[in-house]
């Protein structure tokens, strides 16, 4: 039985979401690239939806998020913007629109609050950002970090790798998150570190942190839409539990329909508009 309760919790901010620490309130956060997907996020009373630039992957069927562009991330997130009522909708910043200068950051970074009505952006690294973050603050767009795994960084890091396994690379994640706490931003998602990592820069800072592939000790979790709806038939990553195989429902929904079309069952008349029916209504319901 569907139950639609997003009617039932108070409308998401800022503010709220970085009290929701203090309160040990865990934050719920999905991805959604277009209006349906997003209503349904914010009628199942999720406290973000991020318009991540995984659409590159999971709607354009790219092999990374690199190709994604400003231009679409505006687009996608106008589009769910729409579908959110209470929510607090998140455009995630693609590659290169925000390394070429604090400049060109705030304009890019400010095209998604002002055009597409994002509430606040995200952006990839930790403590080489902190600058950037603080300007774009002040200049009254609130950022959300992302730190560990960070998608844009592929190349760097030789693939998509956990991140934060010897000391160098913990002390350099606690490091990064702190910094980022310091440059006010208002939650950090912590992807693909280790568990016991993750507790410790959980507890090293007092904003909150969003997991996706780091363990139960987050102060939140993300998952994609895609892939905990199991819309896709590709492997999905040891984090991702997979709550519903749409895939296999879509896919039995539209061969019904094939097959129907073909044996001539569908349509019938019931399914068909008829002359008198035609003149007494001018509305298509």
């Amino acid at each position: 039985m569907s139950k639609i309760i997003s009617k039932e919790l108070k409308s998401v901010s800022v503010p709220l979401i970085k009290e929701k620490k203090a309160q040990k309130d865990k934050i719920v956060m999905v991805t959604a690239y277009d209006y349906p997907s997003a209503k349904l996020c914010d009628d199942a009373g999720v406290d973000i939806v991020l318009v991540g630039d995984s659409l590159g992957m999971v709607v354009q069927g790219n092999e990374d998020t690199l190709s994604v562009t400003l231009s679409e991330i505006l687009h996608h997130t106008k589009m769910v913007s729409k579908g959110v009522k209470r929510a607090l909708v998140v455009s995630d910043m693609p590659f290169l629109s925000y390394h070429t200068g604090i400049k060109d950051a705030i304009t890019n970074c400010g095209r998604c609050i002002k055009e597409a009505k994002a509430q606040a952006v995200k952006i990839e690294g930790g403590k080489k950002r902190s600058e950037l973050v603080k300007r774009l603050v002040e200049n009254e767009i609130p950022v959300m970090g992302h730190i560990g795994l960070t998608p844009q960084s592929i190349h760097k890091f030789g693939g998509f790798k956990v991140q934060g396994k010897d000391k160098a690379s913990i002390d350099k994640l606690v490091e990064d998150a702190i910094s980022l706490e310091e440059a006010d931003v208002f939650s950090i998602v912590l992807e693909c570190i280790p568990s016991e990592v993750a507790q410790i820069i959980t507890n090293s800072v007092k904003v909150p942190t969003i997991g996706i592939g780091s363990g139960p000790h987050c102060d939140g979790q993300v998952l994609v839409f895609h892939d905990l709806l199991g819309l896709s038939d590709l492997p999905l990553p040891r984090f991702v539990k997979k709550y519903k195989n749409l895939r296999e429902e879509i896919l039995n929904g539209i061969s019904s329909f094939a097959s129907e079309v073909r044996k001539g069952v569908f349509p019938t008349e019931e399914h068909a508009y008829h002359l008198e029916q035609a003149k007494k209504k001018e509305n298509i319901k």
